[in-house]
Protein backbone atom coordinates (compact mmCIF):
# COMPACT_ATOMS: atom_id res chain seq x y z
CA UNK A 1 0.00 0.00 0.00
CA UNK A 2 1.27 3.43 -0.97
CA UNK A 3 0.73 5.13 2.41
CA UNK A 4 2.93 2.56 4.20
CA UNK A 5 6.05 3.15 2.10
CA UNK A 6 9.10 4.32 4.10
CA UNK A 7 10.19 7.97 4.24
CA UNK A 8 13.50 9.11 5.74
CA UNK A 9 13.06 11.93 8.28
CA UNK A 10 15.95 14.38 8.73
CA UNK A 11 16.38 16.84 11.55
CA UNK A 12 16.62 20.56 10.70
CA UNK A 13 20.40 20.00 10.65
CA UNK A 14 20.00 17.28 7.97
CA UNK A 15 20.99 14.46 10.32
CA UNK A 16 18.84 11.32 9.91
CA UNK A 17 16.62 10.72 12.93
CA UNK A 18 13.79 8.40 11.92
CA UNK A 19 12.04 6.40 9.21
CA UNK A 20 8.29 6.89 9.03
CA UNK A 21 5.47 6.03 6.65
CA UNK A 22 4.26 8.20 3.76
CA UNK A 23 1.04 8.76 5.71
CA UNK A 24 2.91 10.21 8.71
CA UNK A 25 5.17 12.27 6.45
CA UNK A 26 2.17 13.83 4.69
CA UNK A 27 0.64 14.75 8.05
CA UNK A 28 3.90 16.51 9.01
CA UNK A 29 3.96 18.32 5.65
CA UNK A 30 0.35 19.53 5.92
CA UNK A 31 0.87 20.68 9.52
CA UNK A 32 3.95 22.60 8.29
CA UNK A 33 6.35 20.78 10.61
CA UNK A 34 8.44 19.47 7.71
CA UNK A 35 9.39 20.11 4.10
CA UNK A 36 10.12 17.75 1.23
CA UNK A 37 13.81 17.25 0.41
CA UNK A 38 13.42 14.48 -2.18
CA UNK A 39 10.37 13.10 -3.93
CA UNK A 40 9.41 9.83 -5.59
CA UNK A 41 8.73 11.28 -9.04
CA UNK A 42 6.82 8.26 -10.27
CA UNK A 43 4.21 8.27 -7.47
CA UNK A 44 1.52 10.90 -6.92
CA UNK A 45 -1.32 11.17 -4.41
CA UNK A 46 -4.37 13.03 -5.71
CA UNK A 47 -7.37 14.49 -3.96
CA UNK A 48 -10.20 16.58 -5.40
CA UNK A 49 -8.27 19.80 -4.87
CA UNK A 50 -4.58 18.84 -4.58
CA UNK A 51 -1.90 16.74 -6.14
CA UNK A 52 1.12 15.70 -4.07
CA UNK A 53 4.21 13.85 -5.17
CA UNK A 54 5.00 11.10 -2.62
CA UNK A 55 8.01 12.13 -0.48
CA UNK A 56 11.17 10.01 -0.22
CA UNK A 57 13.03 12.27 2.25
CA UNK A 58 11.61 15.03 4.45
CA UNK A 59 13.31 17.52 6.78
CA UNK A 60 11.88 18.92 9.99
CA UNK A 61 11.66 22.72 10.03
CA UNK A 62 12.49 23.01 13.74
CA UNK A 63 15.52 21.31 15.28
CA UNK A 64 14.61 18.44 17.61
CA UNK A 65 17.17 17.49 20.24
CA UNK A 66 17.60 13.71 20.15
CA UNK A 67 19.48 12.22 23.11
CA UNK A 68 22.15 9.71 22.16
CA UNK A 69 20.72 6.26 22.67
CA UNK A 70 22.93 3.23 22.57
CA UNK A 71 21.45 0.09 21.03
CA UNK A 72 20.21 -2.41 23.59
CA UNK A 73 21.91 -5.77 23.19
CA UNK A 74 19.24 -8.40 22.49
CA UNK A 75 18.43 -11.10 19.91
CA UNK A 76 16.15 -8.91 17.81
CA UNK A 77 18.76 -6.15 17.49
CA UNK A 78 21.50 -8.66 16.57
CA UNK A 79 19.18 -10.01 13.84
CA UNK A 80 18.52 -6.44 12.65
CA UNK A 81 22.23 -5.63 12.59
CA UNK A 82 22.93 -8.73 10.48
CA UNK A 83 19.82 -8.18 8.31
CA UNK A 84 18.33 -11.56 9.36
CA UNK A 85 21.09 -13.29 7.38
CA UNK A 86 23.25 -16.20 8.57
CA UNK A 87 26.78 -14.84 8.79
CA UNK A 88 28.29 -18.17 7.70
CA UNK A 89 26.18 -19.42 4.76
CA UNK A 90 24.34 -16.19 3.82
CA UNK A 91 20.80 -17.58 3.90
CA UNK A 92 18.07 -15.13 5.00
CA UNK A 93 15.44 -16.55 7.33
CA UNK A 94 12.68 -15.32 9.66
CA UNK A 95 13.71 -14.66 13.27
CA UNK A 96 12.12 -17.90 14.49
CA UNK A 97 14.51 -19.95 12.34
CA UNK A 98 17.69 -18.13 13.41
CA UNK A 99 20.00 -18.45 16.40
CA UNK A 100 22.75 -16.41 17.96
CA UNK A 101 26.29 -17.76 17.68
CA UNK A 102 29.37 -16.77 19.65
CA UNK A 103 32.31 -16.43 17.24
CA UNK A 104 34.68 -17.26 20.09
CA UNK A 105 32.64 -19.86 22.03
CA UNK A 106 31.78 -19.08 25.65
CA UNK A 107 33.53 -22.29 26.73
CA UNK A 108 36.76 -20.80 25.34
CA UNK A 109 36.35 -17.47 27.11
CA UNK A 110 34.14 -15.70 24.57
CA UNK A 111 31.78 -13.07 25.92
CA UNK A 112 28.26 -12.15 24.92
CA UNK A 113 28.98 -8.77 23.31
CA UNK A 114 28.21 -7.05 20.02
CA UNK A 115 31.75 -7.82 18.84
CA UNK A 116 31.53 -11.60 19.50
CA UNK A 117 27.95 -12.51 18.53
CA UNK A 118 26.50 -13.10 15.03
CA UNK A 119 23.23 -14.26 13.49
CA UNK A 120 23.38 -17.90 12.48
CA UNK A 121 21.00 -20.48 10.98
CA UNK A 122 20.44 -23.65 12.99
CA UNK A 123 22.32 -25.86 10.53
CA UNK A 124 25.49 -23.76 10.63
CA UNK A 125 25.24 -23.44 14.41
CA UNK A 126 25.18 -27.25 14.74
CA UNK A 127 28.14 -27.65 12.33
CA UNK A 128 30.22 -25.01 14.11
CA UNK A 129 29.35 -26.32 17.57
CA UNK A 130 32.11 -25.44 20.07
CA UNK A 131 34.78 -24.43 17.53
CA UNK A 132 36.16 -21.29 15.94
CA UNK A 133 34.85 -20.48 12.44
CA UNK A 134 38.20 -21.33 10.82
CA UNK A 135 38.36 -24.73 12.50
CA UNK A 136 35.20 -25.88 10.72
CA UNK A 137 35.80 -24.14 7.38
CA UNK A 138 33.49 -21.16 7.95
CA UNK A 139 34.29 -17.58 6.99
CA UNK A 140 32.30 -14.68 8.47
CA UNK A 141 30.43 -12.66 5.84
CA UNK A 142 30.97 -9.48 7.87
CA UNK A 143 32.81 -8.98 11.14
CA UNK A 144 30.55 -8.46 14.16
CA UNK A 145 30.58 -4.91 15.51
CA UNK A 146 28.52 -2.56 17.63
CA UNK A 147 25.74 -1.01 15.50
CA UNK A 148 26.07 2.63 14.58
CA UNK A 149 23.25 4.78 13.26
CA UNK A 150 19.75 3.89 14.38
CA UNK A 151 18.40 4.96 10.99
CA UNK A 152 20.87 2.75 9.15
CA UNK A 153 19.74 -0.26 11.19
CA UNK A 154 16.08 0.52 10.51
CA UNK A 155 16.88 1.06 6.83
CA UNK A 156 18.01 -2.56 6.50
CA UNK A 157 14.34 -3.55 6.72
CA UNK A 158 13.33 -1.18 3.88
CA UNK A 159 13.34 -1.49 0.11
CA UNK A 160 16.92 -1.58 -1.27
CA UNK A 161 16.24 1.12 -3.88
CA UNK A 162 15.02 3.49 -1.14
CA UNK A 163 18.13 2.83 0.95
CA UNK A 164 20.38 3.48 -2.05
CA UNK A 165 18.72 6.87 -2.59
CA UNK A 166 19.05 7.65 1.15
CA UNK A 167 22.81 6.92 1.31
CA UNK A 168 23.88 10.55 1.01
CA UNK A 169 21.83 11.36 4.13
CA UNK A 170 22.77 8.27 6.17
CA UNK A 171 26.53 9.04 6.25
CA UNK A 172 27.43 5.57 4.98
Amino acid sequence: MLTHMPVLVLNASYEPIHICTVRRAILMLFSEKAMVVEEREELVIRSTSRELVVPLVIRLLAYVRIPYLEWVFNRRNVFLRDDFECQYCGVTRPAGELTIDHVLPRSRGGRTTWENVVTCCRGCNRKKANRLPGECGFVLRSPPKRPGSRCMMLATRCNRTDVDKWRRYLFV
